[in-house]
């Protein structure tokens, strides 16, 4: 059994029209049976009819999940009545056409809004928001560095200095997809500071870096630890593809693993997450 609370996103629609929504995966005639054998209920009361569903309205489905379920790919690691933060698998976008967040929308009886991104390829934690007055706080708490991002990376060549904060400037070419890294200031570039610490050190010249990031730029990552000389492993835009057919890596070796809270100032609804940490295990 599955239980919806519509809220202003369904509001003033039918019930055919939530549900298909709601579960992509299920079928009119699957709806239509269970109206028919009255194993829907609408605030309590069985139903035998397409209604229309209005804010606060509570639906208990009576379908098994084989129906009402597709194959999901994504983990969810946390979510509670303001936020959901989820383990996004390498190879989907957070927005945009087929993505994360519009499977999400499809997925649930609520409305879901990115606090952040990850590139396409990058595995881990994304956090979500559950109403416009949490996503304004978050998106200011990322803004003022209250929540911390912490990556692990798989790179080629092993640093001299164990760990090591890193601060460089970054270009981007909106029009080739790509970034540009310098160590002085110039002109259109905009400042990146990247801190990282070895894991872990292999015996074929890689190793695992733990990465956090103080700043929140396009690629920075890649890039700067490209620049630096230590490329990601499976990167293909800032890595080298002999090094990627040698350890038979199509997909860049860097996942978000975890995430942190510390407000400093006052976060409204959100002042119980002060101080809470998702992590997750690497996977790549």
């Amino acid at each position: 059994m599955k239980t919806l609370i519509i809220d202003e996103k369904f509001d003033n629609k039918k019930l055919n029209t939530i549900l298909l929504s709601v579960f992509p995966s299920l079928s009119v005639n699957t709806i239509y049976k269970a109206l028919r054998k009255k194993d829907i209920k609408l605030n309590g009361k069985r139903i035998g009819q397409d209604v229309i569903l209005h804010v606060g309205d509570v639906i208990d489905v009576y379908i098994a999940d084989c129906f009402l379920y597709p194959k999901q790919n994504w983990k969810i690691v946390y979510e509670d009545d303001f936020i959901l933060v989820i383990d996004k698998p390498s190879g989907l976008e957070v927005t945009g056409e087929n993505s994360l967040t519009s499977l999400l929308s499809n997925t649930t009886s609520f409305s879901v809004y990115p606090c952040h991104r990850l590139d396409r390829n990058t595995s881990g934690i994304v956090l979500f928001a559950k109403s416009q007055e949490a996503l304004s706080i978050l998106l200011d708490k990322f803004k003022t560095s209250e929540i911390s991002k912490h990556y692990i990376c798989h790179v080629l060549g092993i640093p001299n200095k164990k760990q090591q904060t890193l601060t460089s400037y970054l270009f981007k070419d909106a029009k080739k997809s790509m970034v540009y890294i310098l160590d002085s200031p110039k002109k259109g570039y905009r400042k990146i500071i990247t801190s990282y610490k070895i894991i872990e050190e292999f015996d074929n010249d890689t190793c695992l870096l733990d990465i956090t990031l103080h700043t929140g730029r396009t690629h920075q990552i890649r890039a700067h630890l490209a620049h630096i000389g230590f490329p990601i492993i499976g990167d293909g835009k800032y890595g080298k593809n002999e090094i990627n057919k040698q350890f038979q890596e199509k997909s860049q070796q860097l996942c978000s693993y975890k995430m942190k809270f510390n407000f400093v100032k006052d976060a409204g609804i959100l002042n119980y997450l002060n101080h809470m940490e998702f992590k997750i295990e690497y996977h790549f």
